[in-house]
């Protein structure tokens, strides 16, 4: 071998290293970050928030020490009329307040009347603590309870986005709590969706929070009623309709074809809040707690 050929073969070798070394960084760089990646949480003091819920219709909601768990609608039925509750997972972006579309679009439905709970995680909005999969189990879990402590029927849940993850995990957790289960643009697992988005890198490895809805939805066979955008450019609807497509108890999909991740149409006058009352009441799951 010549000189020029060992020279060659030194810039190659130098090369290949330089990608390497850049590659095992941003490796390092994903494995380190990825919670930052992953949650978007938008932050404001308590006092904002409260000023902010008497102007557009939330009273607070509060565990018995005081502390807030989220908001629910001001105007909710009274403790002694016929009400179904529904506890909301809101997706990653901003805070629990601002999902005014699931309390107008079921308080709304005639002839079912619904006192909708918007639960807040911990880390958005007023709430301390850092986001994670486990930080919102738990938190949600709490929520949960709470919701049981006084009344022991079954609570609908709605999951959004990344919240269907917490929703479908917690389903699976009390099959014979959750009288039905609502999920709008959810994923079969985090996992398959960073996979998607990140196709060179070992995402499936470094992945802490997995959400895998598919696991998290094993034990429970209650009604499922699931919204998709066709267009998703966030969540792929595929995986959307892989969740439909192995879940084995009572479900029925909805999608909007031409809509985007943010872009579903939830105005209140929409048929889609009497449809998904009409099949959540009808295939209700759960019985009360003893």
């Amino acid at each position: 071998m010549n000189e020029n050929s060992h020279s060659v073969s030194r810039v190659v070798f130098r090369l290949v290293r330089i990608v390497v070394l850049i590659y095992v960084g941003l490796v390092l760089m994903l494995a380190g970050c990825q919670r930052r990646m992953i949650y978007f949480p938008a932050k404001s003091s308590e006092s904002v928030l409260r000023d902010r819920a008497e102007q557009t219709g939330w009273a607070s909601w509060e565990d018995p020490e005081g502390h807030l768990l989220g908001w629910k609608d001001l105007n909710a039925p009274a403790p002694t009329q016929p009400v179904n509750r529904l506890l909301v997972f809101h997706g990653n972006a901003g805070f629990a307040q601002h999902r005014t579309y699931y309390r107008d679009g079921f308080g709304g439905v005639g002839g079912a009347r619904w006192e909708v709970f918007v639960f807040e995680y911990p880390g958005y909005g007023a709430r301390p603590g850092s986001p994670s999969e486990q930080a919102f189990a738990t938190a949600g879990r709490e929520a949960l309870e709470f919701l049981w402590r006084d009344d022991k029927r079954p609570v609908f849940l709605l999951g959004e986005s990344l919240g269907s993850g917490v929703a479908c995990r917690l389903a699976g957790e009390f099959p014979d709590r959750v009288a039905g289960l609502v999920l709008t643009t959810p994923f079969t697992s985090l996992a398959d969706v960073a996979a998607r988005q990140y196709p060179v890198f070992p995402v499936r490895l470094l992945l802490r929070d997995r959400y895998d809805n598919v696991k998290g939805l094993g034990n429970y066979r209650g009604p499922m009623a699931m919204l998709l955008a066709g267009s998703d450019e966030i969540i792929p609807a595929e995986f959307g309709r892989r969740l439909f497509d192995t879940y084995d108890g009572p479900k029925r999909l909805w999608v909007q074809e031409t809509a985007t991740h943010n872009t579903l149409d939830y105005n209140a006058e929409m048929p889609w809040w009497d449809e998904v009352t009409e099949f959540l009441l009808q295939h209700r799951a759960g019985e009360p707690a003893n």
